[in-house]
């Protein structure tokens, strides 16, 4: 009775090869990192990325511009690379979106686009070039959702973002959220920080302007957090004297 039933526990996890999806066998091939960024921080990058879509539902809606700034740790950068994208579905294109980002065929036609393979290919080359041997971390503001829709994107073509990318991914809110800074929305943490809010202009704004924005803030955030622990350390060496007086 035991063998019986542990084969059939087994049975559900028993996949032939020619089943596997072919963005999974391409996983096979994704860059395995055996350094990390707080030991060899020289063997580490950041892609800072922002994407335009054309709606919020990652599947459905789909991506019509993507900005992507590669740095180094401390948020020096490298080079950028900017697409814009003809989703395969225009009319799925949702009011509120287009309110934002400016999306229209006539637009897109007009400034020039990519298909949605060619995008990939760019995209490779692009990080290929620029990145070399290097792990690469994915930096996004509410990442999940950037990195939900990057997903698809290269699902469409048989490939994953595992080909580019980390196992893991750094969400600009919640390392702002770490150091004190509730604030979720990007103008609010703008202000908070200091810094040049990205432009709400739908004309204007576009997946590099995201990313551009992205970029300040990490900067931002590496000062904060400086000035944080520089400001505990005199707190502590206040507090060390106080009780050396006493």
């Amino acid at each position: 009775m035991r063998v019986i039933l542990i084969c059939c526990l087994l049975l559900p996890f028993t996949v032939q090869a020619d089943v596997i999806p072919d963005f999974v066998k391409d996983m096979a091939g994704a860059p395995i990192s055996r350094s990390n960024p707080q030991a060899e921080p020289q063997e580490w990058l950041l892609a800072h990325v922002d994407v335009e879509t054309t709606g919020l539902t990652p599947g459905y809606h789909e991506i019509i511009d993507v900005g992507v700034i590669i740095t180094d740790l401390n948020g020096e950068e490298l080079d950028r690379l900017f697409l814009r994208i003809m989703p395969a579905h225009p009319d799925r294109a949702e009011a509120g979106a287009v309110a934002v980002n400016g999306f229209s065929i006539d637009r897109w036609t007009t400034r020039g686009y990519v298909s949605e393979a060619a995008a990939i290919d760019h995209w490779l080359d692009f990080h290929d070039r620029v990145v070399g041997s290097k792990s690469v971390l994915f930096v996004a503001y509410n990442a999940w959702f950037d990195i939900s829709f990057v997903d698809h994107l290269f699902r469409k073509q048989g490939l994953t973002w595992r080909r580019l990318f980390h196992y893991f991914i750094l969400d600009l809110p919640s390392m702002a959220w770490s150091h004190g800074l509730k604030g979720l929305a990007g103008g609010q943490l703008a202000i908070e920080l200091e810094l040049e809010t990205e432009t709400d202009n739908p004309l204007e704004h576009t997946g590099i302007t995201g990313a551009e924005f992205n970029v300040r803030l990490y900067r931002a955030l590496l000062a904060h957090a400086l000035r944080q622990s520089k400001d505990n350390i005199t707190d502590k060496g206040s507090e060390s004297e106080s009780a050396a007086d006493q």
